[in-house]
């Protein structure tokens, strides 16, 4: 019992004493001067930017009237939808294009097979022949 009393005792003993080295010493080192060659706190320069879609970049929605944005994500020899690991949209821009290139199609906006001769000279969004990520294949 009286081990226990002089354990506790010392414990609050040795705490108080801590505190008040730590409280003097903060006092004394706030008085110092700031050390010119101490670490300067700043944003890490090598930090990746962080990679958005065309469309989320431009904050755009496909429309399936915007046919003339719709024909860019089609191929223009046989009409195929691009995928994503050549456009280089998010997943969820991506199924919003395809969903809306079905639509257009359906409603005879935009043809099946291939992709509209006034189309062919826009500039491109992207280089169906350079893929922004490389596939499974």
């Amino acid at each position: 019992m009286k081990m226990a009393l002089f354990k506790s005792f010392f414990a609050r003993q040795m705490l108080s004493t801590h505190q008040a080295v730590l409280s003097t010493i903060r006092t004394q080192s706030s008085n110092l001067k700031p050390d010119p060659d101490a670490p300067v706190e700043m944003e890490n320069p090598f930090k990746k930017e962080l990679k958005q879609c065309i469309l989320c970049k431009l904050n755009i929605d496909p429309d399936y009237k915007n046919y003339r944005l719709l024909s860019q994500f089609q191929s223009p020899y046989t009409g195929r939808i691009y995928p994503r690991h050549i456009t280089g949209l998010c997943k969820r821009k991506q199924m919003q294009v395809e969903q809306e290139i079905t639509k257009a199609q359906d409603l005879a906006y935009m043809p099946y097979t291939y992709k509209h001769k006034i189309f062919l000279k826009d500039p491109k969004l992207f280089d169906p022949e350079n893929p922004v990520r490389s596939h499974r294949f």
